[in-house]
């Protein structure tokens, strides 16, 4: 399994999303709330929180591989809450059933200390297959 520390993201990396926590079944994500992330109506884009919860999800998710593993997303639901003009973005990710080719994780998405969206995602566990 790759260090978590020093993996590559690039899509978090592109928007400045950073990993703040991560502990096996745990993890805390953050981004601070800037104009690139904003929709026309003036307020972050829902996809922006749907990434948030997505790589908090996945970031609590890998302390619990194994040698070889990987995980991806089979599907996320996600209840928006309230609308974010301002602020810094936390996704607080745990997970709540680690089975041998499904977990079932859960994600409350906050603007500085208000729960502004929850999420849930399934993820598979698996061996991936050589890439040709």
């Amino acid at each position: 399994m790759p260090d978590p520390t020093t993996m590559k993201h690039p899509y978090a990396e592109l928007i400045g999303m950073e990993l703040v926590e991560q502990s096996e079944g745990e993890a805390v994500c953050a981004i601070d709330v800037t104009d690139v992330l904003m929709n026309p109506q003036e307020v972050v884009h829902g996809a922006v929180l749907y990434g948030l919860a997505d790589t908090a999800m996945g970031a609590a998710l890998y302390p619990t591989l194994v040698d070889g593993e990987i995980c991806a997303t089979i599907e996320i639901k996600i209840s928006y809450l309230r609308y974010v003009v301002e602020g810094r973005l936390s996704a607080r990710a745990k997970v709540l059933h680690r089975g041998r080719s499904v977990a079932l994780l859960e994600a409350d998405i906050l603007n500085d200390d208000q729960l502004v969206a929850r999420a849930t995602g399934s993820f598979a566990i698996f061996q991936p297959r050589s890439r040709r």
